[in-house]
């Protein structure tokens, strides 16, 4: 299954913030989507997630044309997007935060909870089920997040920046969530990252946007020695 861009540009006024772009996401892989702030890439995540609309172009997912559907109707299809800030219901418990999700899906409170707990524990979270979200700390709120995103069973998840602000050692807890995600689940991720180490050591393919356009596109040491990549974004003397 493949989650794809064809040609899209949206502008807002006079500003081109995504300018003919197409790109692709295949189940099972890991997307990274770099560029420098205001390259327009959070944008294109929110038209492949519909809470934008191209002014030209389409969004097809397996084929069928999404382009003009609602949110709910991409969530519906699998594809779950994350924002920048988690959001967790902190007055809740680690394990309620999940279950309103599962709840949502159609599930018993109590298969809900069986279900959380379950979750919870494949990313090394299930001491903190019980306890109120408020306790955790901040590479576990991502991680719970990324479990909060999970609970909608998607086919394809699109994350925007959740590294941010994370230490080394919680970075590399977030990746081994992410590469768990695409090998145990088959699902596609997107990857919208200002940390480069781990863009690198993560993904199988990488995008690279800039003033809205494509830039570059292919495996991590193809983008990692692209003159225009390491000019426009990772600097002339990046290694």
């Amino acid at each position: 299954m493949e989650l794809a861009a064809e040609s899209v540009s949206v502008r807002f006024g006079g500003l081109v913030a995504n300018d003919d772009i197409s790109l692709s996401i295949a189940s099972g892989e890991v997307l990274g989507l770099i560029g420098p702030n205001g390259a327009g890439k959070t944008t294109l995540v929110n038209i492949l997630s519909g809470f934008q609309r191209p002014h030209s172009g389409a969004i097809r997912l397996a084929g069928t044309d999404m382009t003009h559907r609602k949110p709910g109707a991409f969530a519906r299809a699998g594809i779950v997007r994350s924002f920048q800030a988690v959001r967790l219901f902190r007055r809740l418990t680690v394990s309620e935060n999940i279950e309103v999700g599962l709840v949502g899906r159609g599930l018993s409170r109590g298969e809900a909870r069986r279900q959380a707990f379950a979750m919870l524990s494949e990313f090394d979270l299930g001491h903190r089920a019980a306890q109120p979200a408020s306790a955790l700390s901040y590479g576990e709120e991502r991680r719970v997040g990324l479990v909060r995103a999970l609970a909608l069973e998607p086919r394809f998840l699109l994350l925007d920046e959740p590294a941010a602000g994370l230490a080394a050692m919680e970075a590399e807890e977030l990746k081994r969530a992410i590469l768990s995600i695409r090998d145990n689940r088959g699902c596609g991720v997107l990857v919208i990252e200002h940390n480069m180490a781990l863009v690198m050591s993560l993904c199988d393919r990488i995008h690279v946007l800039g003033g809205g356009k494509t830039i570059a596109a292919g495996r991590p040491e193809e983008i990692r020695r692209n003159p225009a990549v390491r000019t426009a974004y990772l600097g002339s003397t990046a290694a």
